[in-house]
């Protein structure tokens, strides 16, 4: 660029986006004197989803404000829990995610997902059309203008990335109340209902059952139920406050 020079600084959380030359206080960039300035924060390596308030001179601006030479700009972090316009909140997770979506869906948040990769452009276009907040790892995803919303999940482990998508968006948990296969609401199942589709040791040692109003699939508290237990129990400790 050959423009106007503004100084810009970061909050620290966002360190992980920029060059090692923008994490340590303000900053020296030359800009081009027509790019807004949601255009400046992205170019440097920062997905506007990630950006909290931008300050400008210390004032309120939106990322549609083109800088001036001279300015200084605050790019300041995401505040939690961060508010996300119109309801109900659901989210869409991207086909990398797909632990962390069975773990929503386990404690009853809505979290589409499709485990075969559809591409970028059809992510998009399906956040906007069922206006989803899309989580992702993919920083260029999440810079797709068509998007109605979008989170950058900065953990690569199951544990913390619930944990964070919890804290930041904080939202309503009803465990044991959608499929973790499908995201369908489930229901009580009478045991002979669904007598023959379970398996003869399945049959002769549980009485409990629930089964999933859009694609069948039928639970009782098996084998793995305390592993699940557990994580129901952590995020209700944890973010109870929130529980149905």
């Amino acid at each position: 660029m050959n423009g106007p020079e503004i100084h810009i600084s970061f909050a620290p959380g966002l360190g992980l986006f920029v060059a090692a030359r923008h994490r340590a206080g303000r900053s020296a960039v030359v800009t081009d004197g027509a790019s807004t300035l949601g255009h400046v924060v992205e170019s440097l390596g920062v997905p506007l989803t990630e950006a909290g308030r931008l300050l400008v001179d210390g004032r309120p601006v939106t990322p549609a404000h083109v800088p001036a030479a001279g300015e200084h700009v605050e790019v300041l972090g995401i505040e939690r829990p961060q508010p996300v316009p119109g309801a109900p909140l659901r989210f869409l997770l991207d086909v990398h995610l797909g632990t962390l979506a069975r773990r929503l869906r386990l404690l009853g948040v809505d979290a589409a997902y499709e485990s075969e990769d559809i591409g970028d452009p059809a992510l998009a276009a399906w956040s906007a059309r069922e206006r989803r907040v899309l989580l992702s790892r993919d920083r260029g995803l999440l810079r797709r203008r068509e998007l109605w919303a979008g989170a950058y999940v900065y953990s690569d482990q199951p544990d913390e990335q619930l944990r964070d998508v919890l804290e930041r968006f904080a939202p309503r948990l009803a465990p044991w109340k959608r499929c973790t296969a499908c995201n369908g609401p489930l229901t009580d199942a009478d045991k002979d209902a669904v007598r023959e589709r379970l398996e003869q040791g399945t049959r002769r040692t549980y009485d409990v059952f629930a089964q999933c109003t859009e694609c069948d699939r039928v639970y009782w508290r098996g084998a793995h139920h305390a592993r699940l237990e557990a994580i129901v129990e952590n995020a209700l400790r944890e973010f109870g406050g929130a529980a149905a």
